[in-house]
């Protein structure tokens, strides 16, 4: 789960990691408020939204004046911004942060993330600060270090020398240096990260480092344990159904495709996909619908797989192991039924009570499109996607 930036500074400030002051507004009668309460004639002003590239877009503003705060903070209200990451369609934003200036000596890049090939947490810096660092390890590879770090969030000092050498740290900025880069070790683990950037983390005139920017995405799955990070959730940042499929507990990434698929587990529906693709068909969603999905959810997952208007069928593949067959099928008659579906439904079920699922949905009286297998069922569902154009 992706936090904004101003959520990330919040929680980076708790591990004592340098941040200027800001406020954050979502209303315009607030800008003003915001301003006196910052005690700022200049700032900077950034829209929230969870995508990089914001300045490029045009989401980043320097007001010189207290006018041009009020004025560049109205302007970004609403706006709609398109970058890389959001695609074509954009984000609308609803708050933007008003920031201090910082007086920028140099511009550094620190992220850290888990390197799954050797199951351990990796630290990157580079002095190639506020690039993107995809476009540093293609144009200048040899200006990224990498450094492991302990799965408890430890870093050893041997790692902090050769950090601060690598960033020409000495002294004052060197202490500081090593001080920000262990709690920022520690803000990753303790609060069970996926990815952690401060892109640009700055040194100021005085030699003093600040975290200017921070991006921070946390496991899904540790959200149970993070109650005060869960709560931080913004459904304006995801489509509709992203955000329907989030209240409901499902993994649902909504695609451009014309085939709606519901599969549990992210393994089989990954290669629901591919199959899909590979007999000449277009994926409208992934769609996950766990291991231990009810009928219920089974249900409201077609719901949600329907509120797509591009769907033209609907492939459903379910093995059944902590999940019955019979479960699903009687899922699917439900749905089927209330929410009268138009378009063809191809169902494959293999495993627990199988024989009862395929009898249930034999006996419905449904014109459901039974497989045998999942290339018999990604066959059917590609053929009755194109007839259904």
């Amino acid at each position: 789960m992706n936090v904004h930036e101003y959520q990330a500074k919040h929680i980076l400030s708790k591990y004592h990691i340098p941040c200027q002051d800001f406020r954050v507004v979502s209303r315009v009668e607030d800008i003003e408020e915001a301003i006196d309460s910052l005690g700022v004639t200049e700032a900077v002003v950034k829209v929230q939204i969870h995508a990089g590239g914001r300045g490029k877009a045009g989401g980043v503003k320097i007001a010189k004046t207290r006018e041009e705060i009020i004025r560049k903070t109205k302007e970004l209200l609403g706006m709609k911004i398109v970058t890389k990451q959001t695609g074509p369609e954009g984000i609308i934003c609803h708050k933007v942060m008003i920031s201090e200036l910082a007086d920028i000596a140099k511009e550094y890049y620190v992220g850290l993330l888990i390197d799954r090939d050797v199951a351990m947490p990796l630290l990157m810096v580079s002095s190639e600060g506020g690039t993107e660092i995809e476009e540093v390890a293609e144009k200048s590879p040899h200006k990224i270090l990498k450094v492991h770090f302990q799965i408890d969030g430890t870093i050893d000092e041997g790692s902090l020398d050769t950090v601060c050498r690598f960033l020409d740290w000495t002294e004052m900025t060197g202490e500081e240096g090593k001080k920000m880069i262990r709690n920022l070790a520690k803000a990753f683990v303790e609060n069970d990260g996926a990815i952690l950037e401060v892109n640009p983390l700055i040194e100021d005139k005085a030699g003093h480092l600040w975290a200017l920017d921070a991006k921070f995405s946390i496991d899904d799955n540790a959200l149970f344990r993070r109650p005060e990070i869960r709560a931080m959730y913004d459904q304006t940042q995801v489509t509709p159904a992203e955000a329907v499929a989030y209240e409901m507990d499902l993994a649902y990434i909504a695609l451009d495709g014309n085939i709606g698929c519901m599969v549990n587990g992210a393994g089989l529906a990954m290669a629901t996909m591919d199959l899909i693709k590979y007999h000449g068909g277009s994926p409208a969603n992934f769609l996950d619908v766990g291991g231990g999905a009810s009928k219920e959810k089974v249900a409201k997952s077609f719901g949600l797989i329907l509120s797509d208007s591009n769907v033209k069928a609907i492939l459903v593949n379910i093995f059944g192991g902590i999940m019955r067959c019979d479960v699903i099928a009687e899922g699917v008659i439900e749905a089927a039924k209330e929410l009268n579906i138009q378009v063809p439904l191809v169902v494959r079920l293999e495993g627990t009570n199988v024989e009862q699922g395929k009898e249930l949905l034999r006996k419905s009286g449904l014109k459901i499109i039974a497989a045998d297998d999942l290339t018999d069922a990604a066959k059917k569902v590609v053929a009755h996607a194109d007839t259904s154009k």
